[in-house]
């Protein structure tokens, strides 16, 4: 079982008391005053020239939990996206989604109308696998960000529960998935933090990523994604840190790490583990075939890392575990959520679902989905594909009982509790974005990730160099030219030494005959087939990992990355050890 902190058992405490209270129906009236939960109850014995202590946010949480009406309860569980790239000033086809999704104009008015407890903003890039559930885009540089979720927390803080930090949250994984993109500093993908080996480079990072996201108002990151990567899943592919939970363990312990130490909430995902099935989600209910042992051994270790290190959330799946709930999508399992995640592995914070609008959770309807999987464990409910249904179905629910009261007190109790652990803390300045620092993290990640599966460890090309790759990467090519330029090498438009780069989505065809260097930029499986006497693997595109590819080949850095999943007739590095 996972370590239980000091500060979880505070919270169970208090959540059994203020369960206790409702089910004694002692809950307040809706229009009963509303203490500030942030101000802590007089004591006779406090010393008059000792400040009190700060509330716990447990405590803060059941004192403002309790003043709530059953709507706002309801509110808080739901997580939606929204259309537009401001809080108050929308496009005309914007309003159009907003008012098909929620029936309002504006997402100002939508958290207002459904006293909302988060947001989540959205947007997707071309080789982004998770595309295909992202309706619309909120997301273009970091002052846009910045002004929306100030927008978004201004009509938040009008609402009974305004008292707690409004969630913004956004899937900034680093790699494929990247919401914000412009203006930031870009990791590596978490495949190349695998290969690099070394959580005290990841949590550094992930601090800096922390700290950027923080700058924007964004507080909660649907990120790291603790799933092995057991299988060739695209979907996943090099969002993994890994094939083997020993290496992908201690860096998603260093990403929840670096992400919280600047106030922005670490949500490990996809839980019990995508990339035990090839399938995508998004589209048809993976199955999960593997033996309970298998999933204890493989699937669960980074999953209580990561709660272990302090996770305050973890995003539950739709995959169809055999061994354990057979035909229920986890998503929908108590004895996934409640059973294994909650009393096996120890988990006391906030569990979200996956996107609600993806394919194995819309065979229900939005209400019906809602209720499910709060009942099965769940806290926030992301992404439903229509507001009102949802909100409607949880507040009849709860009217005739098919959801208990308690239930949705625990699951609010929980969302409040993590708000109130991300509250009083001073938010970055935006110049504080792609500062040198950062960058810098970044790059020393990047630099002891690159790989080297076949060739001369010294990794230095001879001649003028050519840099080809497949299709559509013409940015890549003019980064990996820039930085071999800098390095010292000389580039030429065509002949010389190529250098070939294949990417998200590349297979065989994509390779070139007669490259001297080939170098994968996400998984390295495609390597199997290159017949250049050099192989190289970056895992990752960023301007830092073709920066750290041109110091290899400029023979002023050796390859010390180790590819962390495994490559068919190649080893896991060239160069020893």
């Amino acid at each position: 079982m996972g370590r239980v902190s000091i500060s979880s058992r505070r919270f169970a405490v208090a959540l059994a008391a203020l369960t206790a209270l409702v089910l004694s129906g002692c809950s307040g009236p809706p229009d009963r005053p509303r203490p500030d939960p942030s101000t802590p109850a007089p004591s006779s014995s406090a010393s008059p020239t000792t400040a009190p202590a700060a509330p716990d946010p447990a405590a803060r949480a059941a004192a403002l939990v309790a003043t709530l009406t059953d709507e706002d309860l309801v509110g808080q569980v739901l997580m939606p996206y929204a259309y537009g790239s401001s809080a108050t000033d929308v496009s005309a086809g914007s309003a159009a989604g907003n008012r098909a999704l929620a029936g309002v104009d504006t997402p100002a008015e939508m958290v207002a109308k459904y006293r909302l407890g988060g947001v989540i903003l959205v947007g997707f890039s071309a080789d982004d696998p998770t595309s295909g559930n992202q309706e619309t885009t909120n997301v273009d540089n970091p002052k846009q960000v910045r002004a929306l979720t100030d927008g978004l927390r201004a009509a938040a803080g009008k609402l009974p529960a305004g008292a707690a930090p409004f969630l913004v949250g956004t899937d900034q994984e680093y790699g494929v998935v990247t919401r914000i993109t412009d203006g930031v500093t870009q990791l590596p993908s978490p495949l190349a933090a695998g290969a690099a080996g070394n959580p005290a480079l990841t949590e550094a990072a992930w601090r800096a990523a922390g700290a950027e996201l923080a700058a924007m108002g964004v507080n909660l990151d649907f990120a790291p994604v603790a799933d092995v990567l057991a299988t060739r899943s695209t979907v996943i592919g090099s969002r993994s840190f890994g094939a083997d939970p020993a290496i992908a363990s201690p860096q998603v312990a260093g990403a929840v790490r670096g992400l919280q130490a600047e106030g922005v909430g670490a949500a490990v995902k996809h839980f019990p583990g995508h990339g035990l099935s090839a399938a995508d989600s998004h589209t048809e209910l993976p199955v999960v075939g593997q033996t309970r042992a298998v999933l204890d051994r493989t699937a669960f270790p980074p999953f209580r890392a990561g709660i272990d290190a302090g996770a305050m959330a973890v995003m539950s799946a739709h995959l169809d575990v055999k061994a354990v709930d057979p035909g229920t999508p986890a998503t929908f399992s108590h004895k996934l959520l409640t059973d294994v995640l909650r009393g096996q592995l120890g988990f006391q914070g906030v569990v979200i679902t996956d996107g609600m609008n993806m394919a194995p959770a819309k065979k229900w309807s939005p209400g019906e989905a809602a209720v499910r999987a709060l009942n099965a464990g769940n806290d926030l409910i992301l992404m439903t594909p229509n507001v009102t249904q949802a909100y409607d179905g949880l507040r009849a629910a709860l009217k005739d009982g098919s959801l208990p009261r308690a239930r949705l007190v625990e699951a609010v109790t929980r969302v409040l509790t993590m708000k109130f652990r991300l509250a009083d803390r001073p938010q970055p300045a935006l110049s504080t974005l792609d500062g040198a620092d950062h960058r810098k993290a970044a790059a020393d990640l990047a630099a002891a990730a690159v790989t080297m599966l076949r060739g001369r460890c010294d990794g230095k090309v001879t001649g003028p160099v050519s840099v080809t790759s497949s299709g559509g990467r013409e940015r890549t090519r003019a980064l990996l030219t820039e930085a071999l330029t800098a390095a010292g090498v000389k580039v030429v438009p065509s002949g010389g030494t190529v250098v070939h780069l294949v990417g998200y989505g590349d297979g065989a065809k994509d390779l070139r005959a007669g490259a001297a260097v080939t170098v994968a930029m996400d998984t390295p499986y495609v390597l199997s087939g290159a017949k250049s006497p050099t192989l190289l693997a970056t895992y990752s595109s960023t301007r830092a990992s073709m920066t750290a590819l041109a110091e290899v080949l400029a023979g002023k850095a050796r390859p010390t990355g180790r590819a962390p999943v495994p490559v068919p007739n190649l080893p896991a590095t060239a160069c020893g050890g």
